[in-house]
């Protein structure tokens, strides 16, 4: 029997997300390289329940009609995008033969022995309420599971869900915490080890992602506009900054029109795809999460925009990579034009040898 079970935000997303795809294969990778094997858990949490991928016009965040009339437009690239993320999670993890949901979910330890819950954010309760799966809170989890880079969010608690959440720390052995604003909560109220660590995607190098990287795609010089939501600034500043240099835009968006502007639209790139797209890229505009910590494990010149809901994880990372200034909300802010990377990969190799010993000490207090 496999001993550790990871259980995190990917497989049942209501909407295409690499970076929750990629966190989740760094993680299972980063274990192996400590000397274990992990599963990634079939798990769907009723919240993802009724959410229909192949629907997701009902889950964006931007409801208006030009924002409808974008995702029609995609929907062909997003059939394309669902079946090569299917694939991605069929193909690159082992996975449990098992699909749990909170009916059956204690029927995981036929699988595996000990969870393993993280990272992205799992325990934000605006996303996904304060979900039994996430919190360790089926009778399998309790007492015999860790969290690792999980992530609150900008959380928005009660006096009644803090109580639940008081409950619900005392599942866990240990909490690896991708954020500080939850951390002094977390000590406070339990009296296991609790670290800042990095997110599973610093874990490992851009060499562990070329093993599963596509060959080069795009032949010219190119931008990358990569957008988890529109923004007309962003979207503009990397037009004049392609004009400027003579660069094709590769736009992975739902905004389907900028086809029409001349970019190369390419919704329906995989996992791998998106590895690439990133690692051959002449300059990366984004306002992704994972979008900006791929455009610095290869390397590459990068402005990451303001998004609603993921600016304190965004300004924490900046300021561990030490380019806070690269982070734009009007698009016309100054900034160092070249980033140096060796001194940026020097700040994330001491917290991720770091984050890999508190990862080590939490499979080792599993396996006791």
């Amino acid at each position: 029997m496999d001993r550790f079970g990871i259980v995190s935000y990917n497989i049942y997303c209501n909407f295409t997300n690499y970076g929750s795809a990629l966190q989740s294969w760094a993680l299972s990778q980063a274990i192996g390289k400590l000397g274990y094997h992990a599963k990634l858990v079939d798990y769907c949490p009723d919240v993802l329940a009724d959410k229909d991928p192949l629907n997701p016009f009902a889950n964006m965040w931007d409801k208006d009609e030009e924002s409808r009339r974008m995702c029609e437009l995609t929907m062909p690239a997003i059939r394309v995008n669902y079946e090569k993320f299917n694939r991605f999670y069929n193909n690159r993890f082992d996975k449990t033969k098992g699909k749990y949901t909170s009916r059956n979910f204690n029927d995981a330890v036929n699988e595996v022995e000990s969870f393993v819950c993280g990272s992205d954010t799992i325990f934000c309760p605006d996303e996904f309420g304060i979900d039994d799966g996430y919190y360790a809170n089926y009778d399998c989890m309790k007492g015999n599971s860790v969290a690792y880079a999980a992530s609150f969010g900008d959380p928005h608690f009660t006096e009644e869900s803090y109580q639940v959440l008081n409950a619900r720390l005392k599942n866990f052995k240990a909490f690896g915490l991708r954020e500080n604003l939850m951390i002094p909560y977390v000590k406070e109220h339990t009296d296991v080890p609790v670290q800042k660590v990095v997110d599973p995607t610093l874990l490992l190098t851009s060499e562990d992602y070329d093993s599963i990287a596509e060959d080069r795609i795009v032949p010219e010089k190119y931008l990358l506009l990569y957008a988890r939501r529109y923004n007309p600034a962003m979207t503009d500043y990397a037009e004049q900054l392609a004009r400027e240099n003579g660069w094709k835009i590769v736009d992975i968006s739902l905004r389907a029109t900028n086809a029409e502007r001349g970019h190369r639209m390419f919704y329906e790139a995989g996992v791998e795809e998106f590895i690439s797209l990133v690692k051959h890229a002449e300059y990366v505009v984004t306002n992704s999460f994972h979008g900006m910590i791929f455009s610095v494990q290869y390397r590459r010149q990068f402005v990451i925009f303001s998004r609603e809901q993921c600016d304190t994880k965004i300004e924490e990372l900046l300021e561990l990579f030490g380019l806070s200034d690269r982070k734009l909300v009007s698009g016309r802010e100054s900034f160092r034009e070249e980033i140096n990377y060796d001194g940026v990969h020097g700040n994330i190799s001491g917290a991720r040898e770091l984050s890999k010993k508190f990862l080590k000490m939490e499979l080792e207090t599993l396996s006791k």
